[in-house]
């Protein structure tokens, strides 16, 4: 006796996992929400798309993203003024640096720059 081959669209398969994957729903109540027969499709689906059930790591990030994106328009502001002016004391930092490395190497003829493109 013959089997019945199922044969599934890639957009079919596509919404299957992005349910399994964004719900708490297991393989098995997937399954049985679809009428998918075969035991490891879902998890063969999963791989050839790429995709992964988030982490607790991941889904961690993801709220304190979201609590960070709901602070007051006031505090946003506030701390990008303090980032603006960190990069700021950060350029003056990094024109000192540069200024010392150039006179350094000027007056005291000390190569501290690595040349660039110099075989190794």
């Amino acid at each position: 006796m013959k089997r019945k081959v199922n044969s599934y669209t890639d957009d079919f398969k596509l919404k299957v996992v992005q349910e399994y994957l964004m719900s708490d729903a297991t393989v098995s109540e997937v399954q049985k929400k679809y009428g998918i027969k075969c035991r490891s499709c879902i998890s063969d689906w999963v791989r050839k798309f790429g995709l992964n059930k988030p982490t607790e790591r991941e889904i961690e990030f993801e709220r304190a993203m979201k609590e960070q994106n709901q602070k007051s328009p006031r505090e946003q502001e506030l701390k990008i003024k303090q980032l603006e002016k960190e990069l700021e004391k950060e350029k003056h930092r990094t024109l000192a640096l540069n200024t010392m490395i150039d006179i350094a190497e000027r007056d005291l003829k000390i190569k501290v720059r690595k040349n660039s493109g110099a075989k190794q």
